[in-house]
């Protein structure tokens, strides 16, 4: 049934106000168990003093988020600052030089930062993968990329070139494997559209701008070598309609979300609660639920936060970077679920596409999601939790195939087109409500600890059946239901859009 399936009002309102209660009430006994557990010895490293003035102390046991605002936020302000500088003069004066100029900033930046032997073994491994592009086969380039990835992901090739970078400061392994794991990925782009190429060759100068542009170097997001090299590449440097007073929009949205986050880790402690087990245990299985979706949301908004600057200073200079990851509060389906839409576009584009096709043959799909799940394992970093992950990952992509297949048979088939439209989407709606645990137990595991995420699974499949269970589920297929609303009218402004295009 088609997208456009328009449901009554009055049901759309009952749905809307039930998941809001849910997530008041569900909230609610996250605050109390932030509010009674402030003080807990358990809890000592994850909670360090914040608002004295409140009462309230702040959750800082994620390592990441913690790192950018104390010990990077001056790195960050002073790089990103100086190449925003230099790349507005370049665009001012000698627009057809800019990639130049961004590369050579971009190098400095690596060479005062991480000194002259990092350097030195990030220009390395952009040779040797250059020179395996020279050959023009595709597969060469994978074993090429793949090989030089795995010297930087799996030991002890990882801690043999770590090694070779002497000094040490807060921000060392951080940055050693950011920028190492993402400059592979771009040489591998590289690599990869050099061998479709029909005439010549790339240049490895083009290679050199393109994995020195300093606002994707460290943390990407990983913009595939043709986009780049296309959107560097032009000499006439124009502005869209509105489209500064749109980035100053963006850049305030996101400043209001990271108030929103400092303000969120003080009253909320969704990171450090899962730490304790034994205190989980006496928590309520809506509010472990809450809790569980809570970690999936939070590493949604720092995602979006982190791209979203990057982004913000590749607009800057006339680029269109990949988009921020989609909330996990409107996804339902494994296709659409990531949280670095670089990385995704480049799987996409060079494996699970590459493979799958058109994505309707069942064997076609298990390789290619076999296929990139490992590649994204060995991206990761392989190692037990990562390897979970993938597995549950991988099987979730294939079974939402295998049930769309299976429901395409002639039986449901005909049984669906004897129905109204409106009750189509109620019955997927339901599917997509379990789809939606299922991403969300699926996720924690990663962005959590295994434990949590079979204790909540126990909690809400086992000790909360059918109660919990139900009336969870019931809340989850109002939520799917309100973002089939929000993509029904999307779809139709769409359409709107082309129509006053084609007229």
């Amino acid at each position: 049934m088609g997208v456009k399936t328009m449901l009554p009002s009055y049901e759309l309102g009952f749905y809307a106000l039930t998941v809001t209660c849910a997530v008041v009430y569900s909230g609610s006994g996250i605050f109390e168990a932030s509010r009674d557990s402030m003080n807990r010895k358990a809890f000592r490293d994850g909670i360090k003093p914040g608002w004295h003035y409140f009462g309230r102390k702040m959750d800082v046991a994620d390592f990441e988020w913690v790192m950018w605002f104390t010990s990077f936020r001056n790195v960050i302000i002073f790089a990103l600052s100086g190449h925003v500088l230099f790349g507005k003069i370049c665009s001012m004066t000698v627009p057809q030089h800019r990639a130049v100029v961004y590369m050579l900033y971009g190098v400095l930046a690596v060479l005062g930062s991480m000194g002259l032997v990092y350097l030195m073994i990030i220009l390395s491994h952009c040779l040797v993968l250059y020179s395996v592009a020279l050959a023009k086969q595709k597969w060469l380039c994978y074993v090429a990329g793949l090989c030089c990835l795995a010297s930087f992901k799996v030991e002890p090739f990882n801690s043999w070139q770590s090694g070779f970078v002497t000094g040490a400061f807060d921000l060392q392994d951080v940055l050693f494997y950011g920028g190492s794991g993402f400059t592979i990925m771009r040489c591998m782009s590289f690599a990869l559209e050099s061998s479709e190429r029909k005439e010549g060759i790339y240049s490895i100068f083009d290679l050199l701008k393109y994995n020195f542009y300093l606002p994707f170097f460290f943390f990407g997001p990983v913009m595939t070598f043709d986009q780049f090299h296309a959107q560097v590449s032009t000499r006439e440097l124009r502005r869209k309609d509105d489209e500064m007073r749109n980035i100053r929009v963006h850049a305030l949205l996101h400043v209001g979300a990271i108030i929103a986050v400092d303000i969120f880790f003080h009253f909320f402690y969704i990171l450090t609660l899962p730490s304790d087990l034994k205190f989980m245990n006496r928590l309520s299985d809506w509010s472990l639920a809450g809790l569980a979706y809570s970690n999936l949301v939070y590493d949604w908004v720092k995602a979006a936060v982190m791209f979203g600057v990057i982004n913000t200073i590749a607009r800057l200079d006339h680029l269109d970077p990949p988009q921020p990851p989609k909330c996990i509060t409107m996804l339902y389906v494994f296709a659409e679920t990531h949280f670095d839409r670089g990385i995704n576009d480049w799987l996409c584009k060079y494996v699970y596409d590459h493979i799958g096709e058109n994505h309707d043959n069942v064997m076609k799909e298990l390789v290619a999601t076999i296929a990139t799940f490992a590649v994204t394992t060995l991206w990761l970093g392989p190692c037990e939790i990562v390897y979970i992950w993938s597995v549950f990952n991988c099987f979730g992509l294939n079974f939402e195939l295998w049930v769309q297949k299976f429901f395409q048979l002639e039986p449901f088939a005909k049984l669906e087109a004897k129905m109204s439209a409106a009750m189509s989407r109620r019955i997927r709606a339901v599917f997509g409500a379990a789809n939606f645990w299922a991403i969300v137990l699926y996720n924690i595991l990663a962005l959590n600890s295994l434990e949590f995420a079979l204790l909540v699974t126990k909690r809400l499949l086992l000790t909360g059946f059918p109660v919990s269970t139900l009336s969870i589920w019931f809340i989850t297929y109002c939520g799917v239901q309100l973002i089939k609303e929000r993509e029904r009218i999307l779809a139709i402004e769409e359409e709107k859009c082309n129509k006053a295009k084609v007229e």
